[in-house]
């Protein structure tokens, strides 16, 4: 009974010694690693720059009164299009006291004119009538009566204009009628009725009665910055895509790059304004948030692999190809001539063929 104790004693432990050694030699292997592979192969590629922005009318003109006083009445709003020369608000002049008693005192003295210019007149007439005197003194009297008459209105109307702002034969014409001066849309109105408005003069820019702008005329305005502002142009073709409307990128063209750089924490950065071409059927409202994707450098049926695939050694680059497969895979370091890269793919200009099989980086296990 012992005898086959012992035997089966040994043969556990030889077990034992078989598997530990089986284990230790397993691990001692060195492990295969395993890397992603990549076919070259034709494409175009574009290497672009991205100008953060937003969509702006090109000219947005502020309505300003010709004259100080209280808005009366506000005839439109924001949003509402317009056509030039239509009445945005009505302004009620606020008279100076000083100014009215001038006025009213002119009308005073006028009148007083007017009536003994008018008694002189009917003197006059009767005696020429009768041929006590000659025509000349006769019609020196009328013209006296009519400068008169002139006078008393002039200064009606003055004091008219001193309350009003207007005249009732020059009401088209009112300075108290505030009107557009283009075609476009109403983007603010930013008076009521009872605000108190300033014309524009030497010591301030006058209040706002409204802002209106041509919305079919819409510029791209954003910034690149100094490490790419010299590969762009004026006429290049722009691409602008907007986060208000998704899946949906509008045609533009570069017209104007800021000769001068604005320092945005930290960076250098240069300011752009591209024209856009608006469809018909489509409504862009100013103030949209907007990318600009400009086209700097561009390659067309040209052998790419991706970026990580290449390996970059001081001034020269390498691929490594795959020479075997079986029973595992094998590459060859070799030598590159590279393009341009989009920052995901990159151009092979020499080095490489169509459909070579290249190793990109190592799979973690």
């Amino acid at each position: 009974m012992k005898k086959y104790f012992k035997i089966g004693l040994l043969v556990v432990v030889g077990l034992i010694f078989i598997g530990t050694f089986a284990f230790l030699y397993n691990n001692s292997k060195p492990k295969e690693v395993v890397y992603e592979s990549f076919k070259s192969t034709i494409s175009d590629i574009e290497k672009n720059t991205i100008a953060t922005g937003k969509i702006e009318p090109r000219d947005e003109i502020l309505i300003k009164p010709q004259i100080s006083g209280i808005i009366d009445e506000v005839y439109k709003e924001a949003g509402q299009p317009i056509k030039q020369g239509e009445i945005i608000a009505k302004v009620k002049v606020i008279p100076e006291l000083g100014q009215l008693n001038s006025a009213e005192s002119r009308i005073r003295i006028a009148e007083i004119n007017e009536k003994q210019s008018q008694t002189d007149f009917t003197r006059m007439k009767k005696l020429y009538n009768d041929k006590l005197i000659s025509s000349e003194e006769f019609e020196k009297s009328q013209v006296s009566l009519k400068q008169a008459k002139e006078e008393l209105q002039s200064a009606k109307d003055n004091l008219q204009i001193i309350k009003e702002g207007i005249t009732k034969n020059s009401a088209s014409f009112s300075s108290t009628l505030i009107r557009s001066t283009i075609d476009g849309l109403i983007l603010d109105v930013p008076v009521k009725k009872g605000n108190s408005v300033i014309m524009s003069n030497t010591f301030n820019d006058g209040t706002t009665i409204a802002t209106v702008a041509n919305m079919k005329d819409l510029i791209f305005r954003g910034n690149v910055d100094e490490t790419e502002v010299g590969k762009i142009h004026e006429g290049m073709p722009v691409k602008i895509s907007l986060g208000a409307l998704q899946n949906v990128d509008f045609d533009a063209t570069l017209e104007y790059i800021s000769p001068k750089g604005v320092d945005n924490n930290g960076a250098n950065q240069y300011e752009i304004k591209a024209a856009i071409t608006v469809p018909k059927d489509v409504t862009i409202r100013a103030g949209y948030s907007a990318n600009a994707t400009i086209v700097l450098e561009k390659a067309s049926k040209a052998i790419v692999v991706p970026e990580s695939s290449v390996e970059f050694s001081g001034d020269s680059t390498f691929v490594y190809v795959m020479t075997d497969s079986v029973p595992q895979k094998k590459y060859k370091r070799t030598q590159v001539t590279t393009g341009i890269s989009d920052g995901i793919n990159i151009v092979i200009k020499k080095g490489l063929k169509v459909n070579q099989t290249v190793r990109g980086p190592k799979i973690e296990k």
